[in-house]
């Protein structure tokens, strides 16, 4: 008995047969046997899952780095990525969101790609990841690929994908930090590490926040603890972590207009004492193993068990998740006569399960997704290369619903990427590129259970992604100007405005042709050896192209943003800080028929100050320094839109010691 083989397989074996067809026709013109082999990715990278420079590859790529994190004085990740070009922030007062190239604050949680480590943060809910459960401290880079990277990760790497990648110290050593400020609002944060022998090393590390916040009824208690095993050594990678992550925060709830321009501080009408605690435990284990100076193989292994009890909307509720997730993948670097050749594919393989228990919802759902892909980055000339890739992804959703599929049904969908790029770089100092990518997204679990009662199941979204950039570097400035086109099909989008819901309202649906075109510019000049001045600014043009919106501008999309700072080091061990960051005027979410009238536009201006001396450090952090009044996250609504208030002007002193 015959069988057929899955579009998959075919995949991979074509992978496979390229790479064999590579390996007998190149090797000959490595530069010799010698060569140095290639850095093993103890994290996996945005750029590729691989090693490599942002200037040699064909895409739009920021990197914050440990001395912009420590200019900036920023206490935690959503303040440090608020003022990064191309990144709109939202925030309902229980948690934020990213939104990149052109998304609403809904869509954004499932539209921009979180990683830690290489290990996604997004849930297979709607729920936005969780960033707050990795302290600053911890973090060592953070890399932003602005743009579709559909064929590398997947399935939500749509507007963009942003990697933090946590410390993996190589000495032995720790240090402490206290922090308190505004809100009564305190912290602390420790991390040791040390060796065990030549080989095998270990890093702990823990952090705890409390605060009563900016709004009333908003208080939140939330600790994280971190270990991690590693093993290195020339050859081989190992390492073995396990993170603990406790959220209790009370939630305010949604104002009337009314309500936020007498008092934006206070709670809502009916969410007194309303909150939701969330406890996340996530084991990791990865493997990577160099078998010669080309070729490496690697895996990673990941489990992560969610539990979120809350009262929200007058019921009590509770929510269960946990997802498994396998990545094998080879990656091969071949030093040719013009540069080099770098090959990664690999498998992602991934199985969820939600349950959801609320006053008005109970709902199961398993989704198993299966990935295979590959992509190479090849040199034509010393100058200009091109990369290329594919991945092909399918998805299958066990779901169950009171009311919608009390029986059980399985909803089986597949989507596939592409891409094409060309990188050349004239000189050290200039580097143009062009790149074409295909991105999608599967529906959310619970998506699929909140649908038009006559829809079964929704389509996955798709889209792609055109792009053209120039990067001029030198040793004392940076300027890049970016220039995009998205365009998505079958959009997911939720549409309050509807009476064919689960419960005669909104519901979750495949939405008509959108198109987002953008330009986003940047530049860094130092100065002297004490002045760092910089400014960016970003335009997008987002609007539907198809059906009763056709023209009209999507929703909570700011058409033009932007950020200015200035730092100075006034002595050896004092440096001074302040930015600008502008968001322009925007319809509220969910106002895409455009009849309401657009939030104002705001600017909020922050303030560092910085001091180092030898295992001594010391901050002061002012946000919003000028107490600006604005919007974090607006929803519209015919019958009365809610507004959650932006914080008001908050003030932290920290200090650390690190030993």
């Amino acid at each position: 008995m015959g069988t057929k083989p899955t579009k998959i397989a075919l995949l991979l074996s074509a992978v496979f047969s390229v790479a064999s067809v590579n390996a007998v026709a190149i090797e000959s013109v490595v530069t010799s046997p010698s060569s140095s082999a290639i850095s093993m990715d103890e994290t996996i990278v945005v750029i590729g899952r691989n090693a490599a420079k942002p200037l040699n590859i064909a895409a739009n790529v920021n990197v914050i780095d440990a001395a912009d994190i420590q200019m900036s004085g920023a206490t935690n990740l959503t303040d440090l990525l608020r003022g990064q070009s191309g990144i709109q922030v939202s925030d309902n007062n229980s948690g934020s969101v990213f939104s990149m190239r052109g998304f609403s604050a809904s869509q954004a949680a499932n539209n921009t790609l979180i990683l830690v480590d290489g290990r996604r943060l997004n849930n297979i809910d709607i729920a936005a990841p969780s960033i707050e459960s990795i302290p600053i401290n911890l973090v060592e880079r953070i890399e932003i690929l602005s743009g579709s990277a559909g064929v590398l990760y997947g399935d939500q790497a749509v507007g963009g994908v942003i990697n933090i990648i946590t410390k993996a110290p190589t000495e032995t050593g720790g240090g402490l930090q206290v922090s308190g400020g505004s809100f009564d609002t305190y912290e602390a944060k420790g991390d040791i590490s040390g060796a065990i022998n030549d080989a095998w090393r270990y890093f702990l590390a823990a952090s705890y926040n409390e605060s009563d916040n900016y709004r009333d009824n908003n208080d939140n208690e939330t600790s994280s603890i971190l270990g991690r095993l590693q093993y290195q050594t020339d050859t081989e990678d190992f390492y073995v972590e396990v993170n603990h992550f406790d959220n209790d925060r009370q939630a305010p709830g949604a104002l009337t207009l009314a309500q936020y321009e007498a008092d934006p501080r206070q709670v809502a009408s009916f969410s007194e004492g309303e909150f939701s605690h969330e406890i996340t435990t996530a084991l990791r284990s990865g493997y990577q193993y160099q078998l010669n100076n080309i070729w490496a193989l690697g895996a990673d292994l990941t489990y992560s068990d969610t539990s979120t009890t809350s009262l929200l909307f007058g019921g009590a509720g509770r929510i269960e998740r946990d997802l498994l997730s396998f990545s094998p993948k080879a990656t091969a670097n071949y030093h040719l006569e013009h540069g080099d050749l770098n090959f990664v594919a690999g498998i992602d393989v991934s199985k969820g399960e939600a349950d959801f228990d609320t006053l008005y919802t109970q709902r199961n759902n398993e989704q198993t997704q299966k990935s295979a892909y590959v992509q190479a980055s090849v040199p034509i000339t010393p100058t200009l290369s091109y990369v290329v890739g594919g991945r092909y992804s399918e998805v299958t959703d066990d779901l169950y619903d009171q009311l919608l599929y009390p029986n059980r049904v399985e909803i089986d969908n597949d989507a596939h990427a592409f891409e094409l790029g060309l990188n050349y770089r004239p000189s050290s100092e200039h580097r143009f590129y062009v790149r074409a990518n295909d991105n999608f997204r599967f529906a959310k679990v619970d998506e699929q259970a909140y649908t038009p009662l006559d829809v079964q199941g929704l389509n996955p979204q798709t889209g792609r992604s055109y792009e053209a950039g120039w990067d001029f570097t030198t040793s004392t400035q940076t300027l890049k100007i970016n220039a995009y086109q998205l365009e998505l099909e079958d959009e997911i989008v939720y549409e309050g405005g509807r009476t064919d819901g689960p419960y005669g309202g909104g519901a979750n649906v495949n939405a008509d042709e959108s198109r987002r075109f953008g330009v986003s510019t940047a530049y860094d000049v130092q100065l002297s050896n004490d002045w760092l001045v910089g400014a960016s600014y970003d335009y997008i043009d987002a609007e539907f192209t198809q059906g009763e919106n056709d023209g009209k501008a999507l929703s909570w999309v700011a058409k033009h943003s932007g950020k200015a700072f200035v730092s100075y080091d006034f002595t050896d061990n004092w440096q001074a800080f302040v930015e600008g960051v502008y968001t322009g005027e925007r319809y509220m979410e969910g106002d895409n028929s455009n009849t309401g009238d657009k939030l104002d536009s705001y600017v909020l201006t922050n303030l560092a100050l910085n001091y180092r001396r030898n295992a001594w450090t010391a901050s002061l952090r002012v946000d919003n320094l000028l107490d600006e009044d604005y919007v974090g996250t607006g929803y519209y609504s015919a019958y009365g839109s809610g507004y959650y208030s932006g914080t008001g002007r908050s003030i932290r002193l920290t200090a650390g010691y690190r030993f």
